[in-house]
């Protein structure tokens, strides 16, 4: 999932908006870009890096400072190079996007077939982003475009369009990825989480709805496109993606995760001497356990230093394994000779937790580790993020694979938690990990601990709907 974030106002909007889209840089870790309008000149002024290797502040420190204008936008990419800059019949403008197109190839060669060429190719990929901008420019206007792009695409794709009149801000029509308007004296931001806006001066001024357009300008906040009824939120931004100190649909990240942590107490009597959580998303589960369970809180594991970023973001298994290996670092006298609770976010391939968070507790004798998770067992590749690929990937459908003697295609006695087929999936699981004990959240508790109703919720990567 990319972050996004644009900023217009009176001033020069160039800090602003630096620091606005670095709070982003959880959400992706393969492209950084911004980019700003210059109003003297007309012209909008981009730059794109490769932050694979380092961090989105290290790469922009010194571009930022030569890109004055009021207005700008910026995007923490989980693949894409963007913001692209594209020309079209009602002027120029620049776009930057979060989520996914299931059916990108289709749309890319559909538009070649109409005379429309690709200029901004990844690895010898068309740009997704490209796609998206290239079909708003079929519309009668931006809106319009907008529209007919929505009708378009399969899967779910928000958007930051800089123009010389302000910033389009368009929300996923499934409400998948957040868009959250903050405002202070003389400006108004938009992004992606709202732990952007606190530190900049910014205070929450509107949720935007799925499929709602809003310009932002000069002048303020015009709506353009009312908000669709529909609304299906991903739940996983309050488990795992997002930050601890945004909110979403004015629901907070860590208060959810407390509250997942205490659910996962109240259903466990395992006598421990402490509970913790992998850092960092673990920590605010692992702190909930330990309220609900009346035992104290401790770190076995310290992550060091946020410029490891996160072992489930990055596209290859090999960088994957590298990070997971050198951001955990144990704490011996904590570890050794003590019974543990430990809750993990998720277990999505399950190969990081064991063979370089799990094996670290081991090799500095701990003595029982019971792992506790915030979330069901994940059982879909997600359609909407670029976050799991295949459910070859997944330890869950690893287990059923095994279990099985082969894939199959219907996996719901497996999803059912009260099923004897989900035990013996979990006890394959726990093996697998070398844990002394493993216990998943319920989908229902899950769903309480967040606090909004069910079809409010998009839960395809636990069951498929």
């Amino acid at each position: 999932m990319s972050g996004l974030f644009g900023v217009i106002g009176k001033d020069n909007c160039k800090n602003t908006l630096f620091y606005g889209v670095d709070y982003h840089s959880h959400l992706g870790t393969e492209r950084g870009g911004l980019a700003v309008f210059e109003k003297e000149k007309k012209m909008i002024h981009r730059k794109i890096h490769d932050i694979t290797q380092s961090q989105f502040k290290s790469k922009f420190f010194d571009d930022y400072k030569d890109m004055d204008g009021n207005s700008g936008i910026g995007v923490i990419s989980d693949k894409d190079s963007q913001p692209i800059i594209i020309s079209s019949s009602f002027g120029n403008f620049a776009i930057a996007t979060a989520g996914l197109i299931e059916n990108r190839e289709e749309l890319a060669l559909q538009l070649q077939k109409e005379g429309l060429s690709f200029t901004n190719m990844d690895d010898g990929i068309i740009n997704s982003t490209e796609i998206i901008g290239k079909l708003i420019t079929r519309g009668d206007n931006i809106i319009d475009g907008i529209e007919r792009m929505f009708d378009k695409i399969e899967g779910s794709v928000s958007i930051l369009l800089l123009t010389e009149e302000g910033i389009y801000a368009a929300r996923d029509r499934k409400g998948h990825t957040p868009l959250v308007i903050g405002k202070k004296a003389g400006a108004y931001a938009v992004g992606s989480e709202t732990c952007s806006f606190f530190n900049l001066g910014f205070k929450i001024e509107k949720y935007v709805g799925p499929g709602e357009v809003v310009l932002l300008s000069e002048n303020g906040l015009k709506q353009q496109k009312d908000a669709d009824s529909t609304n299906q939120i991903c739940a996983f931004l309050w488990i795992y993606t997002g930050y601890p100190a945004s909110t979403y649909e004015g629901i907070s990240v860590e208060s959810v995760r407390e509250r997942t942590g205490k659910c996962l107490a109240k259903n466990d009597d395992v006598k421990v001497d402490f509970a913790s959580g992998v850092p960092d998303s673990g920590t605010a589960h692992g702190i909930g356990y330990a309220m609900g369970a009346g035992v104290p809180f401790r770190r076995p594991l310290v992550k060091y230093t946020s410029g490891y970023g996160r072992s489930y973001t990055p596209p290859s298994q090999e960088i994957r394994d590298m990070v997971a290996t050198m951001k955990l670092i144990p704490i011996k006298e904590v570890i050794k000779g003590n019974k543990m609770v430990l809750c993990e976010d998720s277990i999505v391939r399950g190969t990081q937790l064991r063979n370089f968070t799990v094996q670290k507790l081991w090799d500095n004798n701990a003595k029982e580790v019971h792992i506790r998770v915030a979330c069901p067992p994940l059982m879909y590749p997600c359609r909407y993020t670029l976050s799991t690929r295949s459910t070859n990937e997944l330890a869950a459908r690893r287990a059923i694979r095994a279990l099985e003697g082969n894939d199959i295609e219907d996996v719901g006695d497996y999803i059912d938690s009260n099923s004897k087929k989900f035990e013996q999936m979990v006890e394959w699981i726990k093996k697998d990990l070398g844990v002394t004990s493993l216990q998943y959240q319920t989908l229902d508790d899950m769903i309480r601990a967040i606090g909004l109703p069910r079809e409010h919720l998009c839960l395809y990567c636990w069951c498929g709907k």
